[in-house]
């Protein structure tokens, strides 16, 4: 059985190791079986923790709070070296010069996929409740985030799925004794290709959530939009948003320390009222000295979910389709994704739609009536993307 997975995140230096501790040390004294992991190269939990963290799971002394840093180096010495073997070999096989093989092996994000690897290895392997993971900065977990879809497709052109043409084809060029490392190379790959499609499916499914974590600041507010976007672009849920560092109001009290404070305020409870539709929105106060230790970090998180489960989110899986006949001859896919101000592209690229929100595409598996149709418009509403069909005359009777 899987673990529940609460994934951080936010723009670099907004508190989202503090708040991703915070939550997993809240969770363990509440009696769960709790891990809290990191994935960040900033290797911030432990001193956000106050101790010492390694690649290996250990709990903070006396909470039952378990932690770990993920070390992706480690993980590409000991997991990716096999697999390259096999790569180059498939490459070699189809006549690819052995120094270019070895350099269209060495892909970008490997580190970070088998970091992502990692988390679901500990999220299934039947012994936490939670795992809480500290993730890198916004830009570079969307990133993270996307590697799986984006690395299936990858090994889909390079090794397709129709494995015994593939194996016949290369062991006749190899000779008829090589046919056993070749099915060794297919079968390292067809597990990859499964890993690829459960980590994806661990990411899209309803025990998943990422948590964002932003200061009260318009530029930051603006950014975290753009992410709630990109993740439901993505069928990631975002299961809560934290606005952190919230400061004091400090009423009628006079003085210049007052009144900075009143103009900061009002200025953040404005970004705030903004920010209001987003799934689960809380706030964190700004505190006068910086959380480390359980001990901190449980104040932190009272203050954070005041005596609710931390468990408790909101959002809804991202990008659910839904199709519906909309006059005589002219149906509407709907795609509840929260666009906002970004900038939107559309494409039909096959049986697929290309979505494109601010530079970041995503091809959307059209259904079977929609495939013989052709995009006649589109427009945003309350509900997220609409987009109009027609019957293509070409294709409708086929």
């Amino acid at each position: 059985m899987s673990a529940r997975l609460l994934l951080f995140t936010g723009k670099g230096g907004v508190g989202k190791t503090t708040l991703a501790a915070a939550t997993a040390a809240a969770l363990a004294a509440g009696g769960r079986k709790t891990l809290v992991a990191s994935t960040d190269p900033a290797h911030s939990l432990g001193d956000a923790l106050g101790v010492p963290l390694s690649d290996r799971v250990a709990e903070v002394e006396g909470t039952g709070l378990h932690a770990v840093q993920v070390d992706p180096r480690a993980l590409v010495d000991d997991a990716w070296r096999e697999l390259r073997g096999h790569l180059r070999t498939v490459l070699a096989g189809a006549g690819v010069d052995e120094l270019e093989a070895e350099e269209l092996t060495v892909l970008p994000g490997v580190e970070e996929l088998l970091a992502l690897s990692e988390v679901r290895r500990l999220a299934r392997g039947g012994t936490w409740d939670v795992v809480v993971v500290d993730c890198g900065p916004t830009a570079e977990t969307l990133r993270l985030l996307a590697l799986p879809e984006a690395f299936a497709s990858y090994l889909e052109r390079l090794f397709p799925t129709h494995r015994r043409v593939v194996r016949g084809l290369l062991a006749g060029v190899a000779g008829s004794g090589s046919v056993e490392r070749w099915d060794a190379t297919a079968d390292a790959l067809g597990r990859l290709a499964e890993d690829l499609a459960q980590l994806r499916d661990l990411l899209t499914s309803a025990e998943t959530g990422v948590r964002l974590v932003l200061t009260p600041e318009r530029v930051v507010a603006a950014e975290t939009r753009r992410t709630v976007t990109a993740l439901a672009l993505q069928g990631i849920r975002v299961d809560g948003v934290v606005a952190n560092r919230v400061v004091p109001d400090p009423g009628e009290d006079g003085g210049p320390a007052a009144a900075w404070l009143r103009t900061r305020r009002a200025e953040q409870d404005a970004v705030l009222a903004g920010l209001a539709d987003l799934p689960g929105l809380r706030t964190v106060p700004h505190r006068a000295a910086e959380p480390v230790g359980t001990a901190a970090l449980l104040d932190v998180a009272e203050g954070l979910y005041q005596g609710r489960d931390p468990l408790e989110g909101g959002g809804a899986a991202g990008l659910p389709l839904e199709v519906e006949r909309t006059g005589d001859r002219e149906y509407t896919l709907r795609l509840a994704l929260p666009v906002g101000d970004s900038e939107l592209e559309l494409a039909r690229v096959g049986d697929d739609l290309a979505v494109t929100v601010d530079g970041r595409r995503r091809l959307v598996a059209l259904p079977s009536l929609l495939k013989r149709c052709a995009v006649t418009g589109a427009e945003l509403d309350d509900t997220g993307l609409a987009v109009r069909f027609a019957p293509d005359p070409e294709l409708w009777m086929r």
